[in-house]
């Protein structure tokens, strides 16, 4: 039986948590200068800090690493120790399920690497979505698509946003069809209509450094039923200026699951368009909801504000936090990438 099958759905993440999973940066290919590592932790500390402030955070550390992440991290913020390679719960996590009736299920998805990457490692990663699961007392179901978290976004009512670069690319699933990924979705995650967009941004493929092959999170994303927020990039200079046209063109041409037409709000990206000697994918898309919180990448950019109030429009009952991501971009990717909710019950 699947999931679905089994009366368990995929809620959106603006629903009420009941916390946050993250996992601690370790040395590995990603973070393999001292330098980096120390500026990672402290990126990803900032992160964890902020969404306490509105939810539970546990966060994994690898073993003999939780007692250096606690004084980072300061009180009230949850370790737990378990082998990991990298560092990017979205990913690597479970994809959690509720059925509206008490229970708490979660999707383990096969790992490899984002694609078997040439700098990834995923001996431990490929384990902890289970281990995960299981801590927090959730039913696991396995799947055997290669995905992410950070590869489907969903409106909780029917609705999931995909890539053909990620789910229907060689580098992951190789043989699978169209329709079978779409079935394998919705058999796990309860949905029943999905919007296909083409690529991510340019920044996400090699050879522009750490990147997921395109994953969706960091170019649309729900704010509601009906309501896609989507990167824009003004440049003409900047690859994804074509990019972003397109992705916006398809997604306004769209309806949901339940036939309504999508309204798209563009969110420009930053001003800088290059970053560690590559094009910039600095987006505000890549945002966090926490209960009654929005934590935003913030980089120290003049549209950190016009991001910011953006998101306040959009979730005006939530109090929006701008924290700076650069670090968290330069490892291949933001604020979403490294968290992922666990829903209340």
């Amino acid at each position: 039986m699947s999931a679905a099958a089994d009366g368990f759905r995929m809620p959106a993440e603006w629903t009420p948590h009941e916390r946050t999973w993250m996992a601690w940066p370790g040395p590995n290919p990603t973070f393999d200068d001292p330098e980096d590592l120390a500026a990672s932790r402290a990126a990803w500390a900032s992160v964890a800090r902020a969404v306490r402030r509105f939810e539970p955070v546990t966060v994994v550390c690898g073993p003999g690493q939780s007692a250096q992440a606690a004084e980072l991290l300061g009180p009230g913020v949850d370790t737990v120790e378990r082998d990991l390679d990298d560092a990017w719960m979205r990913d690597i996590g479970p994809t959690f399920l509720t059925d509206g009736k008490g229970r708490l299920a979660a999707v383990d998805w096969t790992f490899n690497g984002w694609g078997a990457q040439h700098w990834a490692r995923w001996e431990h990663d490929a384990k902890i979505a289970a281990q995960v699961s299981d801590l927090a007392g959730a039913r696991t179901y396995a799947s055997e698509l290669v995905n992410e978290g950070g590869a489907i976004h969903v409106d909780g009512e029917g609705t999931v946003l995909l890539t053909e670069t990620v789910q229907l690319g060689p580098e992951r699933n190789p043989g699978w069809t169209r329709e079978q990924v779409e079935a394998e979705i919705h058999a796990q995650l309860g949905t029943r209509k999905a919007i296909w967009l083409p690529r991510g941004l340019t920044g996400d493929y090699p050879p522009h450094g750490f990147g997921t092959l395109g994953h969706v999170d960091i170019v649309a994303a729900f704010a509601r039923p009906g309501v896609v927020v989507a990167h824009h990039q003004p440049d003409p200079a900047h690859p994804d200026h074509e990019v972003t046209r397109e992705v916006i063109g398809i997604l306004r041409a769209q309806t949901d699951a339940h036939g309504r037409p999508l309204e798209v709000v563009e969110v420009p990206a930053p001003t800088v368009l290059e970053a560690d000697g590559h094009w910039a994918d600095y987006s505000y898309i890549n945002h966090y909801l926490c209960n009654d919180g929005v934590v935003l990448c913030g980089f120290d950019d003049p549209r950190d504000e016009v991001a910011a109030g953006i998101f306040g429009r959009l979730f005006p009952e939530r109090t929006v936090t701008l924290v700076d991501a650069r670090t968290i971009f330069s490892g291949g990717g933001g604020i979403h990438c490294i968290t992922q909710q666990q829903p209340k019950v």
